[in-house]
Formats: structure tokens, sequence, C-alpha cells
């Protein structure tokens, strides 16, 4: 499961002025530490770059899926309450 969110702008707000959360669930490939993945990033624009850019890269790792989806909910539930209300996933 893989969602990007951002907050709703003014009309005709430049995406260059724009930020955005990706949260991620997903299985781990390492099988040593096998488990459920939850990765959190923030992408922003870079003008050097000319291109979006990631950063504040988190992850955790879980044994059972459902406690990681209890805790994707969680930080899904963070991102709105700080403003980041609009999902990809909700088109």
């Amino acid at each position: 499961m893989q969602e990007v969110f951002s907050r709703i702008e003014q009309p005709g707000v430049s995406l260059h002025n724009q930020e955005f959360y990706e949260l991620r669930l997903y299985d781990s490939d390492n099988i040593w530490r096998p488990g459920h993945m939850i990765m959190q990033s923030r992408a922003t624009w870079s003008e050097v770059d000319r291109q979006f850019m990631w950063d504040e890269i988190e992850t955790e790792r879980f044994l059972t899926l459902e406690v990681a989806e209890e805790r994707y909910a969680a930080r899904r539930r963070a991102l709105v309450e700080v403003g980041f209300s609009v999902s990809d996933m909700d088109i």
C-alpha cells in the first residue's frame, strides 16, 4: 500500500511551493529480517536540482501485518492532523 499526501492549497499555487509526504506499507525483502515495513518520507521542490527531492525518510519494521497496519493508520492520522489531508488514494 502506498499513498501520497498533500495539503489543500489555494488554486493556482505552484507545485514548487508545496510539500508532500509518502506513506508506504510493504513486505521486507531482507530474508534475514522478515517482516512488514512502514516508510514515511517528505518531498519538497529543489530549485537547484529542478526536481522534487525526498528527505526525512523514516522506516519501521513489524513482525505482524496487523500491527503494521495499525501503525500505518496512526501515521496517516498524524499527517491528516497537521494538514496533509489530501491523499492520492481518495481520488
